[in-house]
Formats: C-alpha cells, structure tokens, sequence
C-alpha cells in the first residue's frame, strides 16, 4: 500500500479567488491554469494498518499545525473512499521554492493526491483524482489533470473537478521564472477575497475571461491568451489590495519585470507578465524570442529558470520512491 507521484506546478492564467466552501475548497468561478516543468513535487504515501500515527514531511521537514491539517484533509478523503482507517507516512520533495509565488500547494497536493489513490488501490480518472487534489487546494485539481486545465466550480464533486482543455500553445509556450523570493500567505487572502469592494467587480467580468481564454487557446493565439493573463493577474493584485488586510505582495523587482517585459513589448517581442498571489513573476514568451527576454529578466536583478508546458500529474516506478 505505498506509491509515489510527481505533479507540476500551475500558473494560473484566469486565476480563482475566494471559496464558497472552505472545507471542500469550492471556488466562486472558474478558473484556467497552465502546469510548468520541469519544475515539480514528488510524493510518495504509504498506509500501514500497524502503525501508531500519520506521519507527513517535506523537503525533510516534519509539516505540524495548519499545513498538516490540510494534508490530512485530502488523506482522510481518501481512507473514506478506500473504506480503511490506516495511518499514513507522507513524505514530499519539492525541485523549486515554495511560498514564493510559483505555486508549490498546487503540485504538492495534486501529487499527494494521486500517490494517496494508487496506494489505496483506488481505480480513478484523473478528473475524479481532481476532486480529491482539490480539497487540499483548488489550484492543485488543475495540477491533476496538467497542461493547460480548467477547474470548473461547482457543489460537488461531479461538477467541481478539473479537466484539460487541449491547444497547440503547449509547444510553443516558454515561461522565463523571475524569482522574487518575498514570503506569501494565499490562504488568508482566499478567506477575505469577498470582503474586498473589488470582488463584485471581478466576478462579472470573469464569466467572459473564461470564455476568452477557452477560445484563444481552441485558436492557439498566443498574443490573445497571455494578454488575458496579464490582466487577470492586476485584477486579482486589485482584489487582494482592497481585501480588510490590504495585501500587496509585490515588490520593486516585481515591478522592474512588469516594466521591462512592457519594453520588450514596444519593440514588437510576444512576451506578457503574469502573477499569482506572491513577488514572483512568470513572463510568458515563445521559443524564438526566450533567450532575449531572459535576458532582460535577469537584468532585473533576480533569479531566472525557463521552464516550459508540463503534463498531468503520474505515478512513478517504485525505484523513484522517497523511502
């Protein structure tokens, strides 16, 4: 009863903000998100009937208090599908830093998720995988299903899961990582999402961002797709500014990408910002153009990769376990 799983990390692209349902992690709206490799999280859970207690770790480190409570969240889930109350030894390796923007919950808890139902035995799609990822983050059902996927909202699990939405982007999209590594809390600012005067505001235009979005990538418009992104990303930066804590995570480096992805634009280069709730910024281009606009990131003073499309969450061979 033991398994391990790799997941990528998503970008979001029409970004969710806010929960209907905190426990089961029911969004508001829809939302559309892109996984990024090779950049990834692999798990490996194994239930043993004998043990004393749940044990869960990442990157070496014994995970306790609200981290934990998550985790066992999508574990109990899984016991009630499987029909046992076995105790669980989690252990999680991350290839990239966590809680600076780049969306470390979201592969986390869709490999869990996936290495948790095939050390279960359970026998499930990856979009009833989805449901299982989501309850650990929303963001992670989209990691479940990988590339380019949509997280539906909804009341249930049959209508509140992910599925991909298949676009020739996926080869051509090259994604330069400006890292600005400034600590976030996405948790509270889902909590208070509806409490900002912005967030009326969001949700009646987020029905037809997600409608362009579908069609732009049916269309594989590149310029179309990211352009969207790009103001997504300040629409949601306004919802969480105006939230009661008033979070801006943004900080000068940020900025300095904003502005010179904004001059590689004027001189007629396909690039676009976009970011989640954290510094970090994704600066979203294609192959011919990545070595140039890697260029200009890394002037800004910050750390940069260049990762491209990864696919949907798997389970790997049992040489690729943790322990």
């Amino acid at each position: 009863m033991k398994a391990t799983a790799r997941a990528h990390p998503i970008q979001g692209l029409v970004k969710y903000h806010g929960m209907r349902d905190a426990e089961l992690r029911l969004p508001y709206h829809d939302s559309i998100s892109v996984c990024t490799a090779p950049s990834h999280t692999r798990t490996t859970v194994a239930f043993d009937p004998d043990a004393d207690g749940d044990e869960y770790r990442i990157d070496g480190e014994v995970v306790a208090g609200r981290g934990a409570e998550r985790i066992e969240h999508v574990v109990d889930h899984v016991r009630d599908l499987a029909g046992f109350d076995h105790r669980v030894r989690v252990e999680s390796e991350n290839s990239f830093p966590s809680n600076v923007g780049f969306g470390s919950s979201s592969s986390g808890f869709a490999a869990l998720a996936m290495a948790a139902c095939e050390a279960a035995g359970l026998d499930l799609s990856r979009p009833e995988v989805s449901t299982v990822a989501r309850r650990g983050s929303s963001s992670a059902a989209r990691a479940v299903t990988g590339a380019f996927s949509q997280l539906y909202t909804g009341l249930n699990d049959e209508d509140c899961r992910s599925e991909r939405i298949e676009t020739e982007l996926e080869s051509e999209l090259r994604i330069v990582t400006g890292l600005v590594p400034a600590y976030k809390e996405t948790e509270q600012a889902h909590e208070e999402a509806a409490d900002s005067h912005m967030f009326q505001a969001r949700m009646a235009h987020i029905h037809g961002q997600i409608a362009e979005m579908r069609d732009a990538l049916r269309e594989a418009a590149f310029d179309r797709a990211f352009e969207l992104a790009e103001h997504d990303s300040l629409s949601l930066a306004a919802t969480t500014m105006t939230g009661p804590a008033g979070w801006v995570y943004w900080q000068p480096r940020t900025i300095a990408i904003f502005n010179a992805v904004r001059e590689l634009r004027s001189a007629d280069v396909p690039v676009y910002f976009s970011t989640d709730t954290g510094a970090s910024v994704y600066v979203n281009t294609t192959e011919e153009h990545v070595d140039r606009v890697e260029e200009a990131v890394a002037d800004c003073g910050v750390d940069t990769e260049v990762w491209e499309v990864g696919g949907p969450a798997r389970v790997l061979d049992e040489s690729e376990a943790l322990f």
